[in-house]
């Protein structure tokens, strides 16, 4: 009995474990199975996916890129440098008062355009009408004491060769003579100063120019020592500019100079308006070792009042002008790691890419030394989009004067 039992559990461990064995095996064919396809699932993505990019590089290379182009053509450039500067007035006057006396009258108003001699103030005159009248008067008195005492050394001279006066009495009347005559002088350095209170109480411009803002009021009792004045008269026209340039430039300004004189161009700040055009007066007999910067000096005519004291400005010297220079606009000029290229519109609607050499850049344009020819249309804009052998489209350029009608309309 026993050993029938233990027979058959063996026999039913033994069924068992073949069981188990072929379970794992159908787990593993259908992981297998699975995984085939999943992997024949993706292979047909990809190459769906590898077919649209294709389809869109296609389209993408068969595609019309809108450009706008320029033509490559000679021109006069001038050669500018460019500095900040301030405007500096050529004459600067506080207009102040040269005698003491209460100020009467003001014939000035605050901003007005004023001319050299033209009457600002009057200081009460009658102080200095009086002195005057006191000094004439002194001095008729000393000439009528001088005509006697002339008289007198005259009867004296005739005495004396007669021998009826002694000479001592002669020489005594000679220097009562010459006293008087040097009081007649002192009176009429007095009269001259009386008159010349007098003109000074009448307060006239010393310039032509604008006068600011009124230091002072009528009734004041104003005096030659004081500080502030009463107003301060400013000469606009002419008017100068005080401008920098780097150190490096100085040689070429001064060889430039030597041939004939240099204009320069005035303008605001932010370099969108120009307020005038003039000439460098001179060039500064120092260079700044700080900033190692040139300074220099130029007058402009300014009608307009454009250009105003203190004001800061951006001049533009024109050192030269390069005849018949092969000009492109600088946002033609594209820079990689060859250098810089431009990309050059062909006939048959394909652009490429060509090497140039840049002699220098002024302002918005280019001076190209070599890489372009005469008459080549090279692409002003939409060079983001091309490459080499793209087609490319040419597009009209946007008309400013209907974008500003509709900036106007809105």
């Amino acid at each position: 009995m026993m050993v029938d039992s233990i027979l058959t559990s063996e026999a039913s461990v033994s069924t068992a474990i073949p069981a188990k064995r072929k379970f794992r095996w159908l787990w593993a064919i259908v992981i297998l199975v699975l995984l085939v396809v999943a992997l024949m699932v993706f292979r047909g993505k990809r190459k769906t996916a590898n077919a649209a990019a294709a389809a869109t590089s296609a389209s993408y290379e068969n595609r019309m890129v809108p450009i706008q182009v320029v033509t490559a053509s000679r021109v006069d450039v001038p050669v500018i440098l460019e500095g900040l500067g301030n405007v500096t007035p050529i004459a600067t006057v506080v207009v102040k008062s040269q005698v003491d006396g209460r100020l009467e009258k003001v014939f000035f108003k605050e901003g007005e355009q004023v001319k050299k001699g033209q009457l600002l103030a009057q200081i009460d005159a009658r102080p200095f009408q009086i002195q005057l009248q006191q000094g004439q008067a002194a001095l008729a008195r000393d000439n009528a004491i001088l005509a006697n005492a002339k008289l007198d050394l005259t009867r004296y001279q005739t005495l004396g060769d007669q021998n009826l006066v002694p000479r001592q009495q002669v020489d005594t009347q000679r220097t009562l003579v010459a006293q008087t005559d040097a009081a007649i002088q002192a009176d009429q350095a007095q009269v001259a100063s009386a008159r010349l209170n007098l003109d000074y109480s009448r307060i006239a411009s010393p310039v032509t120019g604008v006068t600011g803002v009124r230091l002072i009021d009528p009734g004041n009792i104003v005096h030659a020592s004081d500080s502030s004045g009463m107003v301060v008269v400013t000469q606009l026209d002419p008017i100068a500019v005080m401008f920098t340039l780097p150190e490096d430039d100085q040689f070429r300004i001064s060889q430039a100079m030597a041939k004939g004189p240099l204009d320069v161009d005035a303008f605001s700040r932010d370099g969108t308006k120009k307020l005038g055009t003039g000439r460098v007066l001179l060039i500064d007999n120092q260079i700044n070792a700080t900033t190692a910067t040139i300074r220099l000096k130029a007058t402009f005519a300014n009608t307009d009042h454009a250009l105003w004291p203190n004001a800061f400005v951006k001049a533009r010297l024109v050192l030269a002008t390069n005849k018949g220079a092969l000009a492109l606009p600088n946002n033609t000029i594209q820079r990689g790691p060859q250098g810089t290229f431009v990309y050059v519109m062909k006939s048959d609607q394909t652009v490429e890419v060509r090497t140039v050499e840049v002699a220098t850049i002024q302002g918005d344009t280019a001076i190209i030394q070599s890489g372009i020819d005469v008459g080549e249309k090279v692409v002003s804009e939409g060079q983001n989009q091309l490459r080499p052998g793209a087609k490319a489209s040419v597009r009209a350029a946007p008309d400013p004067s209907n974008s500003a009608r509709q900036r106007k309309t809105r």
